[in-house]
């Protein structure tokens, strides 16, 4: 496997690998990896990529102020060992400093499916979002790259940017892989003690439960889908931040949940803050 630190090192390489005909993956990351980001590999593997590229990248330029950019979990050593067991053929490792040249101030906005939610909680994290992964796309070329439904609005905001500026790039959703308790796998999960990692399966149960429910009624009340979820996190010690239910396309607001609404979570666990959703 190989590694890359220089975007332009990568950029050329990939450039040659292009011109030889070589079906290119990206899988973008902040690292401290895990099973959900190796599903990521697997599934550019399952759709033919013959080179699969992971950046490793925490990107300061989403976070805000009072975030925990310093102590975002990172680990290159495990993460360039898990790659190369996965079947990642090149990592990219940049900085901060080779990302953003000095006076950099050029960024990429959307400004539609990123002002609720995470948007109107975590103002600018979008535009950081999406200025990095312009930034990946320009320096990787890949055919597709490949995104964790975990980040549900994240991944909507990269599908809205790439077809309004007409990147050449597709992009594939992968599952939710979840811990055996039912707990979605996050890197921030290790901020968590044992006694918060139980409390936070309040959040998976209720996004079970509301499936349940839509299976056997057909649609439910958003309004009362959405107190009846908070109600069950607060039940937990948790704090909701948003219960919010949305078309899984625009991510408009809508007044039925039913097939074709996405549920999307945000609460603290403790000082943690964890997100979840579930498509119906």
């Amino acid at each position: 496997m190989l590694t890359f630190n220089d975007p332009k090192k990568l950029q050329a390489w990939s450039r040659l690998r292009r011109s030889k005909g070589e079906k290119i993956a990206l899988i973008p990351t902040m690292g401290y990896l895990h099973e959900g980001h190796l599903s990521l590999i697997a599934l550019a593997k399952k759709k033919g990529a013959k080179q699969i590229v992971v950046s490793v990248f925490v990107n300061p330029v989403q976070f805000g102020p009072n975030e925990d950019y310093d102590r975002y979990p990172r680990d290159e050593k495990a993460d360039f060992a898990k790659c190369r067991k996965a079947g990642a053929t090149a990592i990219f490792f940049p900085t901060p400093k080779n990302m953003y040249l000095d006076g950099h101030s050029t960024f990429v906005n959307e400004e539609s499916l990123s002002q609720g939610l995470c948007g109107a909680r975590r103002p600018g994290h979008f535009r950081g979002v999406c200025t990095v992964v312009a930034k990946l796309f320009n320096i990787v070329h890949p055919h597709f790259a490949v995104f964790g439904q975990k980040d549900y609005q994240q991944a909507q905001v990269i599908k809205r940017m790439v077809r309004d500026l007409n990147f050449d790039v597709e992009i594939a959703l992968a599952p939710i892989v979840r811990e055996e308790t039912g707990l979605a796998r996050s890197s921030r999960n290790t901020y968590l003690s044992d006694v918060e990692r139980h409390d936070a399966l309040a959040i998976s149960e209720s996004l079970f439960a509301l499936r349940r429910k839509v299976r056997k009624l057909g649609k439910l009340p958003a309004t009362a889908v959405e107190k009846e979820i908070a109600g069950h996190l607060v039940k937990n010690d948790l704090k909701p931040d948003y219960v919010e239910a949305v078309d899984a396309e625009t991510l408009a607001k809508t007044d039925t949940v039913k097939p074709g609404t996405a549920v999307l979570v945000a609460a603290y666990c403790g000082n943690t803050r964890l997100i979840d959703n579930i498509v119906l």
